[in-house]
């Protein structure tokens, strides 16, 4: 579904996206106080199959119930493979008004995010609604990585690709059990590495191509808050521009990592100016610092200037 204000909507601030259990309300008001940019509300892992149904309703009772204030609200659906998937898309949408983005897991292919983007047609068709939902889709299997350039084309309702490395890693059989954690055995001349560089490098690729959101996954060891930094940090080297929090302990260190720093913001300043002053006597490039600065860097700079006053505004993208 193309629309005019997709753009804007793809443009969410989304440093930090907390997930909060469906079946857990005493943890929902603590998550509308916290700094998290993005809440999803979960109704697929952390939700046994006998709790579906009453976590659905959960799920919309919060949202309809609790002043969320500026923050970007999802729910993550059932994977279209079991037998609540329709039914979570149908009924929240239909109920929640507040709803901004459906949370797809276990995205296998473009077909996958097009029937959901169908179904959302036709429920705000139906309620009349007069704010576009968004979809956001988890790549977590291994035929999901191999289909990621075709998933990130596949509709203009898509904002965000998640790299999902719990279920990633059981498709690779990899055997880990610290989701998130460089695996030690994964040495390259003696240095310890990320063994997901690769995936997660393609998943931002992707993304970037097609205008969309990479954002990084989860790190199951909430009580390392250095391995969770570094894994940030290392995301953002990669192109992604936010990271799950599965506590709300690991929300700062992602809003940090993912927000541009006072020296990035005065680099950025800096070669605006001298930029302007090389361009209006004829030259596209110059010398700052003791490097090249040209037109590329520009564009670099315009980025991390944008960035920083979407976090000033904190107001929520026009959706409508």
């Amino acid at each position: 579904m193309a629309d005019s204000t997709s753009a804007a909507r793809r443009n969410r601030t989304h440093r930090s996206e907390l997930a909060v259990p469906a079946t857990s309300p005493h943890f929902f008001r603590k998550a509308a106080a916290s700094d998290a940019d993005v809440i999803f509300l979960d109704l697929e892992d952390a939700v046994a199959p006998a709790m579906k149904a009453q976590a659905r309703a959960a799920a919309i009772d919060a949202l309809n119930t609790i002043d969320w204030n500026t923050k970007t609200m999802a729910v993550r659906v059932n994977s279209l493979d079991t037998p609540w998937a329709h039914r979570d898309i149908i009924e929240v949408v239909a109920a929640c008004p507040r709803l901004d983005l459906v949370l797809l897991p276990k995205a296998a292919s473009a077909f996958d995010i097009q029937f959901v983007a169908q179904l959302l047609d036709g429920l705000e068709a139906e309620s009349g609604r007069d704010k576009t939902i968004g979809i956001e889709a988890l790549v977590e299997t291994a035929l999901g990585m191999t289909n990621v350039e075709a998933i990130a084309a596949s509709s203009d309702r898509l904002e965000a690709l998640i790299f999902g490395v719990g279920d990633y890693s059981v498709t690779m059989q990899t055997l880990d059990r610290d989701f998130g954690t460089p695996n030690p055995g994964y040495l390259v001349n003696g240095h310890q590495n990320d063994q997901w560089h690769f995936a997660v490098a393609r998943m931002a690729n992707a993304c970037r191509a097609h205008g969309l959101r990479p954002i990084d996954g989860p790190y199951a060891n909430f009580s390392d808050a250095a391995g969770f930094r570094a894994a940030a940090e290392r995301a953002a080297t990669l192109g992604c521009e936010g990271k799950w929090a599965i506590h709300p302990s690991q929300i700062a260190a992602a809003n940090a990592v993912f927000t541009p720093s006072d020296e990035q913001v005065a680099w950025a300043n800096r070669v605006l100016a001298a930029l302007a002053e090389a361009n209006a006597s004829g030259r596209g490039a110059l010398q700052l610092d003791g490097t090249l600065i040209d037109m590329a860097h520009e564009k670099i700079a315009n980025t991390i200037l944008r960035r920083m006053e979407r976090l000033r505004d904190r107001r929520p993208a026009p959706v409508g």
